[in-house]
């Protein structure tokens, strides 16, 4: 039988952490809590979890320093929690590197459907990564999928993808001079449609591009306005 995925749930507010806590409990999950920076560093020392539901508004350090911090040295899923009206509060989330948000207040049905669909994308692109090729070459980059490791060719530059970033770079490579809309997208980042009106999809995107140093008109994405985005690269890969 396969061991409980871990939750680290970080949230000063005690009842949230302690319903979350309960919730995910029930759910079959193994769940650690934090209800600040210092003491989610202090839980991460010993022991990384599978994904990390992490709130904005913490005292000391907030949420985007963390998820800053984070994406330094892991991949590790993260769930921003947000204020439902704040739409900046889960762009700059995405824009930091978390992969997915949920605004509060929120159901806890709807949590665990999230935090399924992100576990089950990444368990997806883990089983998909052992059977890719040495590396993949586009443009002026390299990229290594057994590492994720990202490389500019000339500079030997390396790049820092986090798991979106990864997961969206592999759909494109997938699928060259194809149009990908919002909804493909979004499956294959965080293993759900894209909800109406979303902005986390272009934010992911864009995110994307600025690790590629690319604007939108060179020869990498391009963007079809009101359809989707479309890779226009050629790709080689290496045994």
């Amino acid at each position: 039988m396969a061991s409980a995925k871990r939750i680290l749930v970080v949230d000063d507010d005690v009842e949230i952490r302690e319903l979350l806590q309960a919730y995910l409990t029930k759910a079959g999950y193994e769940v650690m809590t934090a209800q600040n920076g210092h003491e989610m560093q202090t839980k991460l020392a010993v022991q990384y979890p599978d994904l990390i539901l992490l709130d904005v508004m913490l005292p000391g350090d907030d949420g985007f320093t963390l998820c800053k911090s984070i994406r330094k040295d892991s991949s590790v899923p993260i769930i921003m929690l947000t204020a439902v009206s704040d739409e900046t509060d889960q762009i700059v989330g995405l824009e930091l590197g978390a992969d997915d948000y949920i605004a509060k207040p929120f159901s806890p049905r709807q949590l665990i459907a999230r935090i399924r669909a992100l576990l089950r994308r990444t368990q997806q692109l883990q089983e998909t990564t052992l059977s890719r090729p040495k590396a993949i070459r586009f443009g002026q980059w390299r990229l290594e999928p057994a590492t994720q490791q990202l490389h500019q060719v000339v500079t030997g530059m390396e790049i820092e993808l986090s798991a979106s970033d990864y997961a969206l770079l592999m759909l494109f490579i997938d699928h060259p001079h194809q149009l990908l809309d919002r909804n493909a997208i979004s499956q294959a980042t965080r293993g759900r449609d894209a909800q109406a009106q979303e902005r986390g999809i272009d934010v992911q995107v864009s995110r994307l591009r600025q690790r590629l140093r690319d604007t939108g008109k060179s020869n990498l994405i391009k963007t079809v306005r009101g359809a989707g985005y479309m890779f226009v690269a050629e790709i080689q890969y290496e045994s």
